[in-house]
């Protein structure tokens, strides 16, 4: 018995799905008697580029064509569709690629058809011809024999040489829409009489990423494992899928900033078997999607998701704040590298969902931006537009999980060398350098005293200095969110500073006074 994605394979035009531009521009062209001599089909695999350049190659050679609907029952189109017609040439240009091949089909192009107006060559994966191949083929393509078609399929165009490209109608498919996927998948099942509810059909069709063949092909799995009654567990089983209502869930628990529910279940979904890999890829793609309507404030007609996900993607577009999903989306993005390096995603997973509903556990330079932002959002900064509900305008939440920066002293001392001294350098090198004999010692209010060895006397009345100051207290801003004042003083004799090489040297004080104040040594 034929697998599914053969057995259903377009015939004719009107049965192929998604293609619309593409079919509309052949059969005018067939209709008008304007078929060219070389057409070149790219797109991703499984959009169905082989299976139309059969149907072109029906179209041309039926024995009431050429015509925009063969018959399909002439002995042409039977022979064409079996793959025994001796008009219609398939070759596999990743396994016949050389020039040998080609001359082979340079000295058979002067055969005349043997029952149809048409000798049609159609070479799969074209992209992988080498270059002399390719200028074997150019003058051949450029002025064929009246009775010469050429069709090349490929899944990378830009592989394909400009020259060639320039001598063939070029065709770019698109992947298809969730809704015309689910809607070809509908059609298999009941002919085939699968027993599959539509959410169902719908986590296969999202499986097949765009590509026809593959979701049928699991399709044809599925009914195989099950015999013929498919669930949606069925499906998230053999899939490793996950559901929408995870992902969901997942982001409900990171509106609420409720760490330990995340964290329980993150440990709940990993006992019952659930692969985290596959969990943190299919969170980011939720999270993109997110991203896409809280920025065109609607739900974009290209995400592959059902009417009910659509509405609840508004939903939690609203919820969750922009700010904290581009932040979640980089915490992940560890986790991603750690598995493409054969780690395991949990720790990084567990720790970006951690550093995210409890951003004050997250001291780096990115989570304290990230509390400074939703400050802002939640207290001065106008909130964005909300998305449109499709049931009723959705009203403005304040984020539930802003709230005023604290900043103490032991945090200001874990971050001055991790965090503050680089942002002080990103503005000058020799005053980050000059910052780090000191230590911060006090925070009263919004004034920081930093305190310097008693040995850096000369350090101390240059980080003074009203520029040197000032550039401390942005740096400051930049990363803790607060406006601080700061004063400087000298530590008494025994109190504890920072590691130090040793004594400051003459060379050492004179190489700092001319970074600091672009001075040049004078010749005596």
């Amino acid at each position: 018995m034929a697998a599914l994605y053969r057995k259903y394979r377009p015939q004719t035009f009107a049965d192929v799905v998604g293609q619309e531009p593409v079919v509309r521009t052949l059969t005018n062209a067939i209709e008008q008697g304007k078929v060219r001599q070389a057409y070149l089909f790219a797109g991703p695999r499984g959009t169905g580029k082989t299976s139309l350049a059969r149907i072109l190659a029906k179209s041309v050679n039926c024995a009431h064509g050429p015509t925009a609907t063969p018959d399909g029952t002439c002995h042409a189109c039977v022979a064409i569709a079996s793959g025994t017609s001796l008009d219609v040439i398939e070759m596999d240009a990743a396994s016949q690629r050389g020039i040998d091949d080609i001359r082979d089909i340079r000295d058979r192009v002067v055969l005349q058809p043997v029952e149809g107006q048409y000798k049609v060559y159609i070479l799969d994966e074209a992209h992988q011809l080498t270059d002399a191949a390719w200028n074997a083929l150019l003058k051949l393509i450029e002025e064929p024999p009246p009775h010469l078609l050429f069709i090349f399929c490929t899944t990378e165009l830009q592989k394909v040489l400009p020259t060639v490209r320039s001598r063939c109608q070029t065709f770019v498919f698109q992947r298809p829409r969730l809704p015309d996927l689910i809607g070809k998948l509908r059609l298999i099942a009941d002919a085939e009489r699968i027993d599959v509810p539509d959410t169902a059909l719908a986590l296969v069709a999202r499986s097949g990423r765009g590509a026809y063949r593959d979701a049928e092909s699991t399709l044809d799995q599925l009914a195989s494992a099950t015999g013929g009654t498919i669930t949606v567990q069925d499906v998230l089983q053999l899939l490793g899928a996950v559901e929408d209502e995870v992902l969901f869930r997942l982001c409900d628990l990171v509106v609420e900033s409720d760490t330990a529910g995340a964290l329980v279940f993150l440990e709940e979904l990993s006992e019952q078997g659930q692969d985290l890999g596959r969990l943190v890829t299919d969170l980011l793609e939720h999270l993109r999607h997110l991203l896409l309507v809280q920025h065109m404030h609607d739900v974009p007609d290209s995400l592959p998701v059902t009417d009910e996900t659509r509405e609840r993607l508004r939903e939690q577009a609203n919820q969750l704040p922009a700010a904290t999903v581009v932040r979640l989306i980089d915490l992940l993005a560890v986790a991603i590298d750690d598995m493409r390096q054969g780690g395991d995603p949990r720790l990084p997973f567990e720790l970006a969902l951690v550093k995210v509903t409890r951003p004050a556990a997250d001291l780096s330079r990115e989570g304290l931006a990230f509390r400074l932002d939703r400050l802002e959002q939640g207290h001065s900064a106008p909130r964005e537009t909300p998305v449109a509900s499709a049931k009723e305008d959705a009203e403005p939440r304040q984020d539930p999980t802003a709230e005023p920066l604290r900043v103490e002293l032991e945090q200001l001392q874990e971050a001055w060398r991790r965090t503050i001294l680089p942002a002080v350098e990103q503005r000058s090198i020799p005053i980050g350098q000059t910052l780090g004999e000191a230590r911060p010692a006090a925070l009263a209010g919004d004034t920081l005293t930093l305190e310097f060895p008693p040995t850096a006397a000369f350090h101390l009345r240059v980080a003074a200095d009203p520029k040197n100051a000032t550039m401390l207290r942005e740096a400051l801003y930049e990363v803790t969110g607060r406006k601080l004042a700061v004063e400087f003083e000298l530590g008494e004799k025994g109190s504890a500073v920072p590691e130090d090489d040793g004594p400051t040297s003459e060379a050492d004080v004179l190489e700092l006074v001319k970074n600091t104040f672009d001075a040049r040594e004078l010749d005596q």
